[in-house]
């Protein structure tokens, strides 16, 4: 997909406040500083349209971004960040789950885990979320640029064989720094729409 346009629209944290629009949605979920942001800005090709914060834990809304006037890219709180206290934990995952569980608009989850490691386990809980509740997921392993290209493979089994990968689910080898995996995700993307 060429972007030609893209904004944020709004901040969410309850239905009421989600855009009203019959527009494809993707929810972009992942542990803290795993590249969310990165991500988005790479597949928008826009720099700083979603804030690369050094502080872990930054988004804590739902945050709706406008493309092309043809769906929406969905950034949820990040996971797994011990600077939060256990209340706001609990707060985000509800708001999560609420958007997950209710949303007729999302199309799929994209769960973005860092190629470099094993997924942890809080990935892992979020990839058996999914399946349980039936939610299309395209898993982005990203940072490829940091891992020597004959390694990509070793690294992306395990990373199908810890989440337990359904053989039906997608995984994209991707890097923000490069566009590596850039059209193979719009493709994949697209295809929900």
């Amino acid at each position: 997909m060429k972007v030609t346009s893209s904004e944020i629209i709004i901040s969410a944290v309850k239905p009421e406040q989600y855009p009203e629009s019959d527009l494809p949605e993707f929810a972009l979920a992942g542990r803290s500083n795993v590249g969310k942001s990165s991500f988005i800005n790479k597949m928008l090709n826009r720099k700083g349209l979603a804030r690369i914060s050094s502080k872990p834990g930054k988004t804590q809304t739902l945050n709706f971004y406008l493309i092309n006037e043809l769906l929406h890219f969905v950034d949820v709180p990040g996971y797994g960040y011990a600077k939060v206290s256990k209340t706001e934990r609990a707060a985000w995952g509800k708001m999560i789950e609420t958007y997950f569980t209710t949303r007729e608009q999302l199309r799929a989850v994209v769960l973005i885990v860092d190629l470099r490691h094993p997924p942890t386990e809080d990935d892992i809980m979020m990839y058996d979320f999914l399946k349980h509740y039936e939610i299309p997921c395209v898993v982005i392993a990203t940072k490829a640029d940091k891992i020597p290209k004959g390694k990509w493979q070793k690294h992306l089994k395990v990373t199908r064989e810890s989440l337990e990968l359904d053989p039906g689910d997608h995984i994209v080898l991707f890097s923000s720094e490069t566009g590596e995996g850039k059209d193979k995700a719009w493709a994949i993307l697209e295809s929900y729409m």
